[in-house]
């Protein structure tokens, strides 16, 4: 996979060196201090590292090449390494990638995938992708060889990570913590700016909820006023035209009563015959009526002297029988009903008189005719009856001589009558004419003055109709006056349009209390109420997102802690093996520490200077059982026995998940005879699965190479390649 490595004025490489990689085991070798670490640190150097100790400096100008006496030193110091991707290991679309870094005397770093500049975690985002990590568990420098057994329980489990291809998911983990935290300040920013502004808009709103109503109002008062208006116009065009009509007909007939009424009052006052019928009518009733009285007076006379003649006749019969009178029950019936006969002729004063007198005269005829001898008595009753008779008779010829006297007094009063009916029918005609020629003339006038005062009425209604329409004008706009005239006005009575008026009235009121139109305060109305509407949707669309982020960051630590622990049970088992074949037996493993039981939170800066926080996880500890010995730490292991340990352990991370390349520099320096050859073998069988460059000056480890480079320096310090592969050599040789 690893193809070609450039190197150009990177320390010791002041001229630009290419290194081609076609084989599967590539050795470099050269004597001390010819620069063949230089090409382990190019690797770093181009893959990102960081830490200038790695690269054995301490500034970035000790990376660029210094000069000497014969070749002036450089500015620009740059690694490219290049890649076969036919295999699509690198999620990019080239078949080949180079990767490019280039370093400047001013600090600067410039970084580049095929020509395109990027930024540092692009870089490493894509050799995560190929098992390529930023902890350079496949870079094994020199001296670094038991590296991995010196480092921290933490380091170990970084590189662990490393070697079994889950930075990847580290990566996406940060990245969506880091999102997650942008995202949670974004929030709490969408929210403060919420709570910022939800006074104001509850004032706008309250204030555009007024205006609305004002609105609201304004076209109700349109409404109201059109109708109004032209109901009133209409009312006002009606009731002119019929009051101008009334004062005319009214004009014309006061005129034509006020002539007829001059012509008749002449008539009248010209004629005096009828007073003359009106005295003899007057006579005539006075006639008839002394006539009257007196024929009255002479009826109750006839009536009493009636009474007493049968009353005598009574007692000349009852004297007659017995000496001494009984008085038996008719009689004293008879005297009862005479009794009431004359008390009933009361119709004047003088008749009561008379029928006074006739009660007396019959009480005592009773009373003389029961006390007297039955003889006496006896002609004392038929004189006083005979006398009675005579009485009666006279009484009864005055009163037919009054009756015909009193029917001629009528026949002359009723002549007298009719002829005064006759000449009063024509004049009453003509007071009756008189009066009502009056009562027109009267009436006439009073119309007249009506509708003068009408008139004056529907000015001062005109005026004020003009003052409301000046008024809604300024309140509503000309909408309000702007209505469609009516021909005539609706049938209803003049209270409802009065109705109106008053609806009107408090409608301007109430306008005039609501303020303007407000449209300024509308448009911010609008541009916060969007505002707002913005933020919420943000405020969704961000509680959404770190929604996902949450889920996201749960999903990727299942994915990373169930590949882990797969990984690191194959590691295990590839790791005792190991282990056993550069011992000759015992065994090794990699168990997780104890868990811390305080969630710690560890900060780290990425180039852009964002925080990262994460929960800290357990480290890895190495746990080893030599054959031959009781080991209690690692620290009680020999230089030899650490290094292959870390070998051991080196392996069995390539095995489980291989990386692209390895490339280590002299790890097998502190290994003897017996343990070279096994190293040997292990490269050889690990050379099957990743492409190795070893540093080395073991003799059995070069000859177990594909390509050799060596590297010399001359006196100018500039380091120098030559080349041999191996089997072009064997041909060669033959």
């Amino acid at each position: 996979m690893l193809k070609r490595l450039e190197i150009a004025g990177f320390k010791s490489f002041a001229k630009k060196t290419l290194l081609d990689f076609s084989s599967a085991t590539t050795a470099i070798v050269g004597p001390n201090g010819s620069g063949k670490s230089n090409v382990a640190e190019a690797f770093r150097f181009a893959l990102g590292e960081q830490s200038m100790k790695s690269m054995r400096g301490k500034r970035t100008e000790d990376l660029i090449w210094g000069g000497s006496h014969s070749m002036p030193r450089a500015n620009r110091a740059s690694v490219v390494v290049v890649f076969d991707n036919s295999s699509r290991s690198f999620k990019i679309d080239f078949d080949e990638v180079a990767i490019e870094r280039a370093v400047f005397r001013d600090g600067t770093s410039e970084y580049s995938i095929n020509g395109s500049r990027v930024r540092l975690r692009d870089i490493e985002e894509l050799l995560a992708g190929a098992n390529i990590g930023g902890t350079s568990h496949h870079i094994i420098s020199q001296g670094e060889a038991d590296r991995i057994l010196l480092s921290s329980a933490r380091e170990r489990r970084a590189m662990l990570e490393d070697a079994l291809g889950l930075k990847i998911y580290e990566f996406k983990k940060q990245e969506a913590q880091r999102k997650l935290i942008k995202t949670e300040e974004n929030i709490a920013q969408v929210n403060s700016l919420r709570r910022e502004l939800a006074p104001h808009l509850r004032f706008l709103e309250k204030q555009v909820e007024k205006l609305e109503r004002a609105h609201m109002l304004r076209e109700e008062l349109t409404s109201a006023a059109r109708a109004y208006f032209a109901t009133e116009d209409a009312y006002l065009a009606q009731e002119k035209r019929a009051i101008a009509g009334e004062r005319a007909g009214a004009t014309e007939r006061l005129a034509a009563v006020a002539a007829d009424l001059s012509l008749i009052e002449e008539r009248a006052t010209a004629d005096a015959e009828g007073s003359k019928r009106l005295e003899a009518v007057r006579k005539a009733e006075t006639a008839i009526e002394r006539l009257s009285d007196e024929r009255s007076a002479l009826l109750r006379e006839i009536g009493r002297a009636e009474g007493a003649l049968a009353s005598a006749r009574q007692r000349s019969i009852k004297a007659a029988r017995e000496p001494y009178a009984k008085v038996p029950r008719e009689d004293l019936i008879a005297l009862a009903e005479e009794t009431e006969k004359q008390a009933r002729q009361t119709e004047t004063p003088d008749a009561a008189l008379a029928a006074l007198r006739a009660i007396g005269a019959a009480i005592r005829a009773f009373v003389d005719r029961f006390v007297t001898p039955a003889d006496d008595l006896l002609a004392e009753e038929e004189r006083a009856a005979y006398a009675l008779e005579n009485e009666r008779a006279e009484l009864l010829a005055k009163d037919a001589a009054l009756a015909e006297e009193i029917e001629r007094a009528k026949s002359a009063l009723a002549r007298a009558r009719e002829t005064l009916a006759a000449h009063d029918e024509t004049g009453r005609e003509l007071q009756r004419r008189i009066l009502e020629l009056a009562q027109t003339k009267a009436r006439e006038e009073s119309m007249l003055a009506r509708a003068e005062a009408r008139t004056r009425e529907l000015g001062l209604l005109a005026e004020e109709l003009e003052r409301d329409k000046t008024e809604v004008l300024a309140l509503a706009g000309t909408a309000a006056i702007s209505y469609e005239p009516l021909p005539l006005p609706p049938e209803e009575e003049r209270r409802m349009q009065e109705e109106r008026k008053r609806a009107l009235e408090r409608m301007k009121i109430r306008l005039e209390e609501a303020g303007g139109t407000g449209e300024d305060i509308r448009q911010e109305y609008k541009e916060v109420s969007e505002r707002e509407a913005f933020f919420a949707k943000e405020l969704n669309d961000l509680a959404a997102s770190a929604t996902g982020l949450r889920a996201l960051i749960d999903d990727l630590s299942a994915e990373l802690a169930r590949h882990f622990a797969d990984g690191l049970a194959q590691v295990n088992a590839s790791f005792s093996e190991y282990f056993a074949l550069m011992f000759g037996g015992g065994s090794a493993r990699l168990a997780l520490e104890e868990a811390e039981s305080s969630a710690d939170i560890e900060t780290e800066e990425d180039e852009e200077g964002r925080a990262l926080e994460g929960e800290r996880s357990a480290g890895i500890e190495i746990m080893v059982n030599l054959p031959k010995k009781k080991v209690r730490s690692l620290m009680q292991l020999s230089g030899g026995e650490r290094a292959l340990t870390s070998i051991a352990l080196i392996f069995a991370m390539s095995q489980v998940n291989p990386p692209p390349f390895l490339i280590l520099d002299e790890t097998d320096a502190a290994l003897d005879e017996a343990n070279s050859r096994r190293y040997g073998d292990m490269i050889e069988n690990l050379a099957k699965k990743s492409q190795l460059i070893v540093i080395t000056h073991n003799r059995e480890t070069m000859s177990r190479a594909g390509i050799l480079y060596g590297v010399t320096m001359g006196g100018d310090g500039v380091s120098k390649l030559l080349s041999v592969k191996f089997d072009e050599a064997v041909v060669v040789a033959k």
